[in-house]
């Protein structure tokens, strides 16, 4: 009795120093990543400048087209910053698919290869330093939807729980970059296979428009995709209303996405390098 136990907690401690040094190989992945911003300014200005052209575009653009379709009381400026949000982390997430290519390019996995550090610790790390540069990113467009006229309507808790899970759909979206970007191999490729996914999700969605405006057919779609379900959780975390279907219906979009990419994404790096 006394054998099998002691057997068993040995394992136990195995199976937990070998989870505390995959957490921290990926923290320290994610950190040359983040260093590498720093050193290289212009790509998180650059990631910057994008967003910030989408909110002044359909702000002013085609605000008094959507307008009179929401509901009374719902300025359009309200309706549209939770679908920026939204937009901003799917859009930032290509970033992964692209540095994971650039990476393979430049030789870089195969250092990884020969260091005795987790496999997956590759991955986490990218998606991890993605995920911190989505809050800056994210602040920033609270900052600018202020100054636009964007206001509160349900409280700061549930503003911060909706900021939440837009970096939560974020990091998932994060993993089925990953996997492109592990797929194509090059950063040009990357960029180029990554669009059409991203163009069906955001634009047939109700980020900017609500879907009832649009044909029969692409309601259907719309209605049922993880950028539709997530901008919908937000925009009622933001202005009121009852939002715990919403809010779970995006949280299990995130957590199913996870569960099928973050796999597959570390079964692209072994057959890779």
């Amino acid at each position: 009795m006394t054998t099998t136990t002691t057997g068993q907690s040995l394992s136990a401690g195995r199976q937990g120093s070998r989870i505390a040094a995959t957490v921290q190989d990926g923290l320290a992945v994610a950190w040359r990543n983040l260093i590498a911003l720093r050193r290289v300014p212009r790509l998180l200005v650059f990631s910057t400048i994008q967003p910030l052209v989408f909110v002044l575009m359909f702000r002013y653009v085609f605000g008094g087209v959507v307008g009179p379709s929401l509901p009374p009381g719902v300025s359009y400026v309200d309706f549209l910053i939770p679908g920026i949000f939204v937009q901003t982390a799917v859009f930032g997430s290509m970033n992964t698919a692209i540095g994971l290519a650039t990476d393979m390019q430049t030789g870089l996995m195969e250092r990884f290869r020969s260091l005795p550090m987790a496999r997956s610790a590759v991955l986490v790390g990218r998606t991890t330093a993605d995920l911190a540069r989505n809050v800056f990113v994210v602040a920033l467009m609270t900052a600018v939807g202020f100054a636009l006229g964007f206001r509160i309507h349900a409280g700061v808790p549930a503003f911060l729980g909706g900021v939440l899970l837009v970096l939560a759909f974020g990091f998932a979206m994060s993993w089925v970059f990953a996997v492109v970007g592990m797929a194509v191999g090059d950063p040009e490729t990357a960029q180029a296979a990554a669009f059409p996914v991203l163009a069906p999700l955001v634009f047939a969605s109700s980020a900017f428009v609500p879907v009832d405006t649009m044909p029969g057919w692409l309601q259907a779609f719309a209605n049922h995709q993880p950028v539709s379900q997530t901008a919908e959780a937000v925009r009622t975390l933001v202005l009121g209303g009852p939002a715990t279907t919403d809010v779970w219906q995006a949280l299990v979009w995130d957590a199913g996405i996870v569960a099928v990419f973050a796999p597959l994404g570390v079964w692209f790096y072994r057959r890779a390098v």
